[in-house]
């Protein structure tokens, strides 16, 4: 079995739903705290083992390119302050992985940004981080979908439990538990954003999953689907229903950052243990909650 090294991040949607500001800064680059949202994706994955990186982009985001990148400009007044540990810091998050760029010339959906991808895959397994989804938890998730792939040799999709009324925004999974395993399922069908009774369970991916390049011949057979647009869930149904594929229930804590509730939450769970601002924030935090309370 092939080591998996390679990571796909789709980032060239609008995120439309946080405007006005994703107007002007891509929603990729709205920080939690201090980083942008788009460096706790790459870190998961170099945390994971991942060693090339794609970012997926669009026009006007090349602020994500941009902090990838080393800054001179930026090191120089910092070296001359004697700051050589934020010089460190700066270059640490640009030699986290070996990054490189593509941009997806149409917005034609996932599964469109995914199928740009092929020549940068080659012939191997590979991970896709959703742009929109940071996970917080104590093993990183694309190593625990690695750690899967290894176990049952077939593709992995992240999942969560999702209510009810949000399946027709998400994704719906026919699965079966594995024995002996509580968080693994075998998939033999999905579907994207089911419409009422066409629901197969309460589990729906989120944010993560890990592919082999045979998804690439499927996405460029697609036609679109939910949306109007080239779906990866369309892609990885096909193959849970000839092959089928590992749901694994993953440990963590998603948030959605193209939501302005996600971005709010994600930032206040880091808040509260950044070790620059988590006692002052949760002193902070504390007092507010009790003044509401009165």
């Amino acid at each position: 079995m092939r080591k998996i090294t390679k990571a796909v991040i789709p980032a060239a949607g609008l995120g439309t739903r946080m405007l006005p500001i994703s107007h002007a800064v891509p929603k990729e680059m709205l920080p939690i705290v201090d980083l942008p949202a788009v460096a706790y994706l790459v870190e998961e994955a170099a945390k994971s083992g991942i060693t090339d990186i794609l970012i997926i982009t669009g026009r006007d985001k090349d602020a994500i390119e941009d902090f990838f990148d080393y800054s001179p400009e930026y090191e120089a007044a910092l070296s001359a302050k004697g700051r050589g540990d934020a010089v460190a810091a700066l270059r640490s998050f640009a030699d986290l992985a070996n990054v490189t760029f593509l941009r997806q010339k149409e917005a034609r959906g996932l599964g469109h940004a995914v199928a740009r991808a092929r020549a940068f895959v080659g012939d191997e397994p590979f991970a896709v981080l959703y742009g929109d989804d940071v996970i917080f938890s104590r093993t990183p998730v694309v190593r625990q979908l690695i750690d899967a792939y290894e176990k049952y040799g077939r593709p992995v999709v992240g999942v969560k439990r999702v209510s009810p009324e949000w399946l027709c925004k998400y994704s719906s999974l026919k699965v079966t538990p594995v024995p002996g395993d509580p968080a693994a399922f075998f998939c033999d069908d999905m579907i994207e954003k089911p419409k009422p009774g066409e629901e197969f369970s309460d589990l729906s991916v989120l944010g993560r999953v890990l592919l082999t390049p045979d998804v690439f011949d499927i996405l460029d057979a697609l036609k679109p689907g939910a949306g109007g647009e080239i779906q990866l869930t369309d892609a990885m149904a096909k193959i849970a229903r000839e092959r089928g594929i590992t749901a694994l229930e993953f440990e963590g804590e998603r948030f959605d950052m193209g939501s302005k509730v996600g971005f709010l939450q994600a930032n206040v769970v880091a808040g509260v243990s950044h070790p620059e601002t988590g006692a002052e924030f949760r002193a902070f935090l504390k007092r507010f909650v009790a003044e509401m309370d009165e």
